[in-house]
């Protein structure tokens, strides 16, 4: 999985988002701090072709509307507007159409200056381009890939929402549990996913391990210029990487990875190969 895994692109030139404090909204009026803003808020280098080309299933996205425009057209948002999420969930389907075997996560978990006309226009626009790929609620556990290709199914949709209740292919935010370490400091977030993998529900959900840091204010005041990248991912990612190595999947174990910048180490192929650690189990066990 990617964090934040639309923010490849956001544009400096549009208002800052509803999801900022008032503060940021006043200090954004000067040009420079939408330049540093950025720095802060591009999480991810790759665009959904190129993050699906690279092995990524797992999406974490946030959206909101363009308050003041006319129109119900939705966004992705970090701090500053991203591209429209139509075209977003287009790029995914055309990647679904040529790889009819893949499926992938959506996880629709937060959502700005949206009243419930936005999101009947979102839902609307998640099921014409996905139409019989969406799968509908299931039990986590009968989901799998055997399950997917039987039914031709290739998108499961998690919405963080009330109104996923009147939709049978709108996965509840409870079964995506993505506990956040809200830390700069690598060892904090590393004890931090340790313990939530011991509190993973047994049964019943899927589980996000958010492997990434955090940028406080100063974090941010300190390295205005360097960014996000370089200042925390860089640095921290080969630790990051080598616990990942070190776990196992299945119950209990880790079951979705996410990263930022996921292209800057080997990080999507080296999550996938822990599935091999399942089959050898499959093995033994006959």
């Amino acid at each position: 999985g990617s964090h934040d895994s639309f923010s490849y692109w956001v544009d400096e030139k549009s208002p800052v988002g509803p999801d900022q404090a008032t503060a940021i909204k006043r200090l954004a009026r000067i040009s420079l701090v939408k330049k540093i803003m950025k720095k802060w808020s591009v999480t991810q280098n790759l665009t959904f072709k190129e993050q699906l080309e690279g092995g990524i299933r797992y999406f974490d996205l946030r959206v909101s509307s363009k308050p003041g425009e006319i129109g119900q057209e939705i966004y992705f948002i970090h701090g500053l507007f991203g591209i429209k999420v139509w075209d977003g969930l287009k790029e995914i389907n055309t990647f679904l159409e040529q790889h009819p075997k893949e499926v992938v996560f959506l996880d629709f978990n937060h959502f700005y200056a949206m009243d419930d006309s936005h999101h009947f226009f979102l839902i609307n626009r998640i099921r014409s381009v996905f139409g019989s790929k969406l799968c509908s609620v299931e039990c986590v556990e009968y989901v799998t890939l055997q399950y997917m290709w039987e039914k031709k199914h290739q998108v499961l949709i998690f919405y963080h929402y009330p109104l996923y209740q009147e939709y049978s292919f709108l996965w509840p935010g409870n079964k995506m549990p993505a506990p956040w370490a809200n830390t700069t400091n690598v060892h904090k977030l590393l004890q931090f996913l340790e313990t939530t993998l011991e509190e993973r529900s047994r049964y019943g959900t899927f589980h996000v391990s958010q492997a990434i840091l955090t940028p406080r204010v100063k974090t941010i005041a300190r390295h205005l210029i360097r960014g996000l990248k370089n200042t925390l991912v860089h640095r921290n990612l080969p630790m990051i990487l080598n616990w990942v190595k070190a776990q196992k999947p299945g119950v209990m174990g880790v079951n979705i990875i996410t990263s930022d910048f996921v292209e800057l180490v080997d990080f999507a192929a080296t999550v996938i190969a822990l599935n091999d650690l399942l089959l050898e189990e499959d093995e033994s066990a006959t």
